[in-house]
């Protein structure tokens, strides 16, 4: 039997040439893809730097401070003539501002955000819930979905920025049921307070880079997906959808119906009834007891109709709406005091109209509303 060989001693290049091998499989098992890594890249540069960065930017918190002090807010200038409101928000990168005024959480509402094809990292999501036991439990419901977002699902699904805020009154209904929130005598107080709830919202959360302000309604559960760009596409300063509501009729087939009248051209008999108003009265839409023989965009609606055809409005309704955002940042807001004995949407339209934006509206585009 011949002599027993050593084993070789293995070269120091060989043994350096394997560890950069093992450490190159770890990295890119353990990596996210390219696409993942460049949204986080742009969540980062987008980031805020400070708490006192504008609203709709996100914070991430910074550990350094200087002796002991949080370091001063940036001074940052704003060149606000670049912020542009196009036909074609997607290629110019224009980032929206989703508002939701919200008394109850609906699931439908939310899985249908989700699939709203805007980039997700253009948008920003703000919410205002009243202070009462439902609030309480929306916030919750609310927070929960923001979780599974924002933290575990995929890149491309999380928003850019997403605000959660608390009404500092109370609600003037106790109940949010359908048939309570619509009863007559009680929309003054209602939409008044609906009013407050918008303007706080809207005022706490507009930024300076903000080029569209969606107005999209808690109990908004079915849109189409290219939403946002279709109605931006139209490049009017404000514009709205028609509202309808599924239902199942008496012969148990599926059906649908008009939902939201406060989209309406105005009428001579509407002008007279406000002329004999009181200074504090109020025009409200879709009532026998004050008939405003108003042209409603409700009923305009065609089997098969256009969904690009446009009409001019002197009413719109907030259940889906879309405003530039130049037209809040001129001061037109949602009035919770009789304004031309209108008030919130409707008196929205006209405050802006008095400020020189005109309205449009969508009869054959629809979005439909949650039927409790």
């Amino acid at each position: 039997m011949g002599p027993v060989r050593t084993l070789r001693r293995s070269s120091p290049i060989t043994m350096v040439v394997g560890v950069v091998l093992i450490i190159t499989i770890f990295v890119f098992i353990l990596s996210p893809s390219s696409s993942d890594s460049a949204a986080s890249q742009l969540r980062k540069a987008n980031a805020a730097s400070n708490p006192l960065s504008p609203p709709t930017s996100p914070f991430r918190k910074q550990s350094e401070k200087a002796n002991g002090k949080r370091i001063p807010p940036p001074v940052v200038h704003y060149h606000m003539n670049n912020v542009t409101s196009s036909p074609d928000p997607v290629g110019n990168r224009e980032t929206i501002l989703i508002l939701t005024p919200l008394a109850r959480f609906y699931q439908e509402y939310w899985d249908n955000l989700m699939k709203l094809s805007y980039p997700h990292e253009l948008i920003t999501l703000g919410f205002m819930i009243p202070k009462n036991r439902e609030g309480n439990a929306a916030t919750a419901a609310l927070q929960e979905q923001i979780t599974k977002t924002q933290k575990s699902g995929p890149m491309k699904d999380r928003f850019a920025s997403i605000i959660i805020e608390r009404q500092d009154f109370d609600p003037p209904l106790a109940s949010q049921n359908e048939a309570e929130r619509h009863k007559m005598e009680n929309q003054k107080a209602r939409r008044a307070a609906m009013s407050r709830a918008r303007n706080s919202l809207l005022f706490t959360t507009l930024g300076p880079s903000t080029s569209w302000v969606l107005w999209l309604d808690s109990d908004i559960i079915e849109t189409p997906p290219t939403l946002i760009q279709d109605l931006a596409s139209h490049d009017k300063a404000i514009i709205v959808p028609n509202c309808f509501q599924r239902y199942t009729d008496s012969k148990n087939k599926p059906a649908e119906r008009p939902y939201d009248f406060n989209s309406w051209q105005d009428s001579e008999t509407a002008r007279d009834l406000g002329d004999k108003m009181g200074p504090d009265d109020i025009l409200l839409e879709g009532y026998a007891q004050m008939a405003t023989y108003r042209t409603l965009m409700a009923y305009m609606a065609a089997n098969g109709g256009d969904p690009r055809q446009e009409i001019a409005l002197d009413g719109v309704g907030g259940t889906a709406l879309l405003v530039k955002a130049e037209v809040h940042r001129d001061g037109a807001m949602f009035p919770p005091f009789p304004f031309y004995h209108l008030i919130e949407t409707e008196g929205f339209a006209k405050m802006a109209k008095r400020l020189g934006w005109s309205s449009t509206g969508l009869p054959n585009y629809k979005v439909y509303h949650y039927n409790e």
